[in-house]
């Protein structure tokens, strides 16, 4: 068996497998490993643009910091970007292959998979351990055949898997039990080792039924990983959102809509940690919250979700809020929901034809088939602050309001564009509020008088750092042995 790679998978959907390639992947680092993070398929819109240019899932990037490399596309070889039910556009390599019912890209699996072995063997030359998310449950019957995001890849790679299992959600015997039950002869064979995750207690009193599970199953258990209060790592899809989420003593009051095919939400992650604003996400049947600030975020499918707004009278809300002097920022999908006109004339990512903006910018955009990935730097023309982040966007936008731009690139031109009031800006710069200069121009521009300065950053590699110290901790020795050789 290959012991240079080690795959990852879940019981269920959020058991904690990007958490635990995550921790593995700096404790690795921290002893000189050169360790590579791979996700064969991802389910996703919150993505991130790589070092070649490429798209890949959020939680691969982070796991690419954590490893201490680049990001690079062949991190996560198929990523699928839903852009209504039952429809996805398909991302192979770091670059669009196609939009596809469910059925269709199940009929070209095959197509994918020499697209991820390919990527695969690419980052095993290059490193010494490569560390692999699975998706979802490798219990999921009804998706086996063709499969190459659990145990069909881990067949391909001749490669030991760790089954990971949330304590906290309850039922963890139940379901470390029932997936290895559900697994063929030659897939429970791979299965080297079983984590526990997000336990809260006295491991004493859990003991008996680790005892039990070992003797049920045959499979040792190789960790029992705390609950982490606190912990913050970028979430991989919008399931991670919560209505009302939010920290801090709501000194500024943050609302962003909870769009149905919201993509890129975690570029709001740095002001729900900051201690002076809360942010919450507000159903849009539910009716816009008082707010200071107003963020409409990245879409999927720009019009859908417009169309969501529109129904539930957002547009009157954000109206009323601006009259009041409230401060509103669109970014990405949601700048080009600030223009007059959207169009979709090649039915992209909906039905093709064109919606009416919510007027609030004079220019319109178009959706293209070309994809727009880049990696940017600038200054924002609010305080001349520094900033960057990364666009991704299939939309061609034009018109009067480009002439006040938000940013001004390194290597010139504009991005986005500001209302001659000042009250509304709009940017297709996602991580807009990474860089502390930015966020904290952009704070004060909201009405907010930041008296904490916290890297965003440094929290990130911090909370890294915990869950490297509980891997270390938690995992027994002989299992990190194993990979670390």
């Amino acid at each position: 068996m290959n012991r240079r790679t080690l795959m990852i998978q879940g019981c269920t959907s959020s058991a904690g497998k990007s958490a635990v390639v995550t921790g593995l992947a700096r404790l690795l680092r921290r002893r000189g490993v050169s360790v590579a993070p791979f996700k064969p398929q991802n389910m996703a819109n919150n993505s991130a643009v790589t070092v070649d240019s490429g798209e890949i899932g959020r939680a691969q990037a982070v796991q690419a910091e954590a490893a201490g490399v680049a990001p690079h596309s062949d991190m996560n070889p198929v990523l699928l970007k839903p852009t209504a039910d039952g429809r996805a556009q398909v991302v192979v390599q770091g670059r669009v292959f196609a939009d596809l019912s469910a059925r269709d890209y199940h009929a070209c699996k095959k197509k994918m998979r020499g697209a991820v072995l390919e990527s695969y063997h690419r980052l095993a030359a290059a490193h010494d351990v490569v560390l692999v998310e699975g998706a979802g449950s490798p219990a999921e019957i009804n998706l086996r055949d063709g499969d190459i995001a659990n145990m069909g890849f881990a067949e391909a790679a001749d490669c030991e898997v760790w089954l990971v299992a949330d304590i906290d959600r309850g039922g963890v015997f139940a379901h470390l039990a029932g997936t290895l039950a559900l697994l063929a002869p030659a897939e429970k064979n791979r299965v080297g080792g079983m984590v526990i995750n997000r336990f809260r207690g006295d491991l004493s009193i859990l003991q008996p039924g680790l005892d039990w599970l070992e003797q049920y199953s045959g499979k040792p258990v190789a960790g029992v990983v705390p609950f982490l209060p606190g912990l913050h790592l970028e979430a991989e899809d919008s399931l991670a959102l919560r209505d009302g989420e939010g920290e801090g003593d709501g000194r500024l009051r943050v609302v962003a809509p909870r769009l149905p095919r919201v993509a890129n939400h975690t570029d709001l992650d740095p002001l729900a940690l900051h201690p002076q604003v809360s942010v919450t996400w507000a159903r849009p049947e539910d009716g816009m919250p008082p707010a200071d600030l107003v963020v409409l975020p990245g879409s999927k499918n720009v019009r859908e979700d417009l169309a969501a707004l529109l129904h539930s009278n957002w547009q009157a809300a954000l109206q009323k809020h601006l009259r009041y002097g409230g401060k509103l920022i669109g970014i990405c999908g949601g700048f080009q929901m600030l223009g007059k006109t959207l169009r979709d004339p090649g039915g992209l990512e909906s039905a093709p034809g064109e919606s009416a903006g919510l007027g609030l910018l004079d220019m319109e955009t178009t959706i293209a088939p070309a994809k727009n990935l880049k990696q940017s730097k600038g200054k924002l023309t609010l305080e001349n602050a520094a900033v960057s982040g990364y666009q991704i966007h299939m939309g061609v936008t034009t018109g009067a309001a480009l002439a006040r731009p938000a940013v001004m690139l390194d290597g010139g031109g504009g991005d986005g564009a500001v209302t001659a009031d000042g009250q509304v800006l709009g940017t297709y710069l996602h991580g807009l509020f990474d860089h502390a200069e930015a966020r904290d121009a952009l704070l004060r521009w909201a009405g907010l008088q930041p008296q904490k300065n916290p890297d965003y950053r440094a929290v990130r590699d911090a909370n890294i750092e915990r869950l490297a110290d509980a891997m270390e901790r938690h995992i027994k020795p002989k299992f990190l042995k194993r990979i670390t050789g």
